[in-house]
């Protein structure tokens, strides 16, 4: 009976008084926050003001928190990276040799068509990429990345973007990860190679998602972390002035865009943090960008200003009327995320 008596003081406590004894809402709405919020509910708890240890203690003083809640934001900060993991292996494969066909029918070009031996080469990388059950298991082979290699270096820049898509597949097996990291690591540098081999302008649709897909995959690895670092502003100069209206090219490199933010805050590199700001607010002032695409940069921008160092850098560029713009779209996670974003320029 005094279990139940005090249950039913606490809940009227709870429910009548909370404006009265400014209790922090985060006592009664955790839940609420928990599965509004992306990820993993914050590890902490909020104290309840008058119980254990800020307890009320006659002739003294209240010990509760003078601090105001925090706020709880919607979308921001972003934790975590994205990648595109799903390849069409198949139709990668049919590309490959349709193009090694057209390479063997050209006599100015047939010294650069793959041996049957390479195709089955090809073929087994595939093969191995696919096979995610046993990535714990499978290996693959120097003379399997030396194979991408030539074909990366060789064949015209027009047939080279399914190339890129097999050795994605192999940047996604742990085991090939590493050995494109070693290559990576003791060689010439021939993923910057390829990406300004493929984005020269006009640069083609294909061959700038291959690339932009391949490049969010190497931030599945922290072995790739340091590289994507010192490479932010070559890539993200790069891809910036390679504008297109293709959907999945915009919703592409913003996941990119979006994946550099969580990595420079991560590593607390504020020069560069500036760098993927400038790039995020481009695309989110861009009227012409996808709802995911333009989503993606209000993410990044968020979260920059919320963990990173770029609150202030933000509202000298302006971030607030971004915010007000996006508060008033018709897509509800737009006008949320701008919601978030207004609440941290106050």
């Amino acid at each position: 009976m005094q279990t139940d008596d005090r249950r039913r003081t606490r809940s009227a406590f709870l429910c009548s008084d909370v404006g009265r004894y400014d209790l922090d809402r985060g006592v009664i709405d955790y839940d609420e926050r928990a599965t509004l919020c992306e990820g993993p509910p914050p590890m902490w708890i909020t104290p309840f003001p008058h119980s254990s240890a800020n307890a009320y203690i006659p002739g003294e003083s209240s010990r509760a928190s003078g601090d105001q809640s925090k706020p709880v934001f919607k979308h921001i900060p972003k934790k975590g990276m994205l990648f595109f993991d799903s390849v069409p292996c198949d139709g990668t494969l049919e590309k490959i040799a349709e193009f090694n066909i057209t390479l063997q029918s050209d006599p100015k070009q047939k010294d650069l068509s793959l041996t049957k031996i390479e195709l089955s080469r090809l073929e087994s990388i595939v093969e191995i990429s696919k096979d995610t059950s046993n990535y714990e298991c499978s290996t693959f082979c120097d003379v399997d990345f030396a194979l991408l290699l030539k074909l990366l270096i060789s064949w015209p820049v027009s047939m080279v973007f399914p190339v890129i898509d097999v050795l994605r597949m192999v940047i996604l097996h742990p085991n090939g990860a590493s050995l494109v990291f070693k290559h990576l690591k003791d060689g010439k540098d021939i993923v910057m190679e390829t990406i300004s081999k493929v984005t020269i302008d006009p640069a083609q649709a294909p061959h700038q998602l291959a690339i932009i897909h391949f490049l969010t995959s190497l931030f599945k690895h922290s072995c790739f972390h340091t590289w994507l670092q010192m490479h932010t502003t070559e890539i993200l100069g790069v891809f910036s002035s390679c504008s297109s209206t293709n959907k999945n090219i915009q919703v592409s490199y913003s996941t990119l865009v979006l994946n550099y933010a969580v990595l420079l805050i991560e590593k607390r590199d504020q020069e560069r943090q500036l760098k993927v700001l400038s790039a995020a607010l481009e695309i989110a002032k861009d009227e012409n960008q996808d709802v995911d695409s333009k989503f993606q940069a209000l993410v990044a921008v968020g979260s920059l200003m919320l963990d990173g160092a770029m609150k202030n850098t933000a509202m000298k560029f302006n971030v607030q009327s971004i915010a007000k713009v996006a508060q008033t779209s018709t897509d509800a996670k737009i006008a949320e995320i701008g919601s978030d974003i207004e609440v941290l320029t106050r």
